[in-house]
């Protein structure tokens, strides 16, 4: 059990603090102390129970000094740890800190996948065992300053290397004690310069609004942005749900704290339920000794978005019900009661009223989340913008490429403006990104547009929609003719089924090349 008194500054309050618990016969395995003017202790005492500190809590706040005992989940250099922890699981580079001898200290889970080996199997390996052309610690005392983009092999990959010194005390070569290398594949260092370039623009200025239904949306988001109280986003998949609540997050009181996601149909219900809430130490078998934070925790004053909430558990449900009603939740497996501040924004793709209806979500929690609500449109509806979305896509996959902006061709925007667009806006973007990589001359055309016939009607599949509407109509006419013909064998046994003259139907049939009748 992990104990925190707020007590006076005093000199010997630790040793009257502790003195009970070694009447009792409780040994107290670390100590910590905190707090702006060092008046928090912090105690671990492993084996303390429940009944015990009922026992003990008067002898302990008669102490001279104590104003206040109570438990806690975590001690501060735990919660650090934990927070570390998942600032660098959630790095998708690999990111080492090592000593002044090459050795790994500690990795995060990119760097052990990179390695071949478990993360926990990390610390202690030596670099020198998988990079042979340069020798680390000898460049960091050489440099005693940070080095970026430093190429390097390791295991036949080429790497960029970043690489930041850590010192002991003062910033001399004598203080060193090691340092923190992070790699970047080099074959993705234009990727990560595009994502860089996508974060330049940031909040609502990130939404394209060329549409007039789009700019619509985004100005009711704005009004809503600031408002300290849960959001519901609706829309198809592709439609920047997650962009929208990111723009409302940074334009609130709470822009300056954290952003969290989880997408509730990606995980398990029981590894979402410890990635949202988290868990105690032991909660179950190999779980981590020091438990782990949940997202919300990690979240503590900020905004949780909550992708696919349709898609959430029943059980999932009732502890996320709980959680909007006071604020308090518990981890898995404890009984301690955690309260935090954070603002919940959820996404969905299905119609929740139908699934309240269906029994499959539960209708107090709609009701819940649908305090505010918005609604995106699927680009289908806003087609009237989507040349100038294009252009704003093809811009930007040329500089990411390297490679000279191709104007859009008639054709090709008449193509996109044709279909229907299932992905939406990511689908479109994938698509130019494509397009641009296969464009060899100055104008994208409709021959570089690479997208499946889903969403076409049915009558479409398979037709081509190059050309003019002459051509495209003769296309359709000519498989008309060609699937009707074997059950009509001749012009005016056609013509009568489709009603028209047999001096036509003949003159079509020629022209196609179909059956042998003129």
């Amino acid at each position: 059990m992990r104990l925190k008194f707020h007590c006076q500054n005093r000199i010997g309050i630790l040793r009257d603090i502790v003195s009970p618990f070694a009447d009792y016969g409780l040994n107290v395995s670390r100590g910590e102390v905190g707090g702006d003017q060092g008046n928090t202790i912090y105690l671990h005492v492993p084996h303390l129970l429940n009944a015990q500190l009922t026992t003990l809590r008067p002898t302990l706040e008669e102490v001279p000094g104590v104003f206040s005992v109570k438990r806690v989940s975590l001690m501060p250099s735990e919660r650090r740890h934990l927070e570390l922890d998942a600032l660098l699981s959630s790095l998708s580079d690999p990111v080492m800190s090592i000593d002044m001898e090459g050795r790994i200290v500690a990795a995060n889970r990119a760097a052990g996948q990179m390695l071949g080996v478990r993360v926990d199997e990390v610390p202690g390996l030596s670099l020198d065992r998988y990079v042979h052309d340069i020798d680390l610690p000898d460049l960091v005392r050489r440099n005693n300053a940070r080095v970026n983009g430093l190429r390097l092999t390791l295991k036949d990959a080429i790497y960029l290397a970043d690489i930041a010194p850590l010192h002991t005390e003062k910033d001399d070569v004598a203080s060193l004690a090691g340092a923190v290398v992070t790699l970047h594949r080099a074959d993705r260092v234009g990727e990560r310069i595009y994502h860089v370039q996508r974060q330049e623009l940031r909040g609502f200025e990130a939404i394209f609004q060329a549409s007039p239904r789009l700019a619509a949306v985004v100005r009711e988001a704005r009004r809503m942005a600031p408002l300290d109280a849960p959001l519901l986003i609706e829309g198809e998949t592709g439609t920047g749900k997650e962009l929208l609540a990111r723009a409302c997050h940074l334009a609130s009181p709470r822009g300056q704290a954290p952003f969290m996601a989880l997408n509730c149909a990606s995980l398990p219900e029981s590894m979402a339920e410890t990635e949202l809430f988290g868990y105690a130490p032991g909660a179950f078998e190999g779980a981590r000794p020091e438990g782990k934070l949940g997202l919300l925790e990690l979240t503590a004053g900020g905004t949780i978005f909550l992708d696919e909430v349709g898609e959430m558990s029943p059980r999932l449900q009732v502890k996320l019900l709980r959680f909007l009603q006071d604020g308090g939740f518990r981890r898995v497996g404890s009984d301690e009661e955690t309260h935090l501040d954070v603002r919940v924004i959820c996404a969905t793709q299905q119609d929740l009223p139908q699934l309240c209806a269906e029994g499959h979500f539960r209708q107090d929690l709609y009701h819940r989340l649908n305090v505010l609500s918005v609604h995106i449109p699927p680009l289908r509806d806003c087609l009237d913008g989507i040349a100038e979305l294009a252009n704003h896509f093809i811009d930007r996959a040329a500089r990411q490429i390297g490679c000279t902006m191709p104007a859009l061709s008639d054709a090709a925007l008449a193509r996109l403006t044709a279909y229907q667009w299932p992905g939406n806006v990511r689908q479109l973007e994938n698509v130019l990104f494509q397009a641009v990589s296969l464009c060899e001359g100055n104008e994208l055309q409709a021959i570089h547009l690479r997208m499946p016939d889903v969403g076409r009607s049915t009558g479409l599949a398979g037709v081509e929609l190059d050309g003019s509407l002459g051509e495209i109509l003769g296309e359709v006419e000519k498989r008309v003719l060609a699937a009707l013909y074997p059950e009509h064998p001749s012009s005016r046994l056609l013509a009568r089924r489709l009603g028209v003259s047999h001096t036509t139907i003949a003159n079509k049939l020629k022209r196609h090349g179909i059956g042998d009748e003129g």
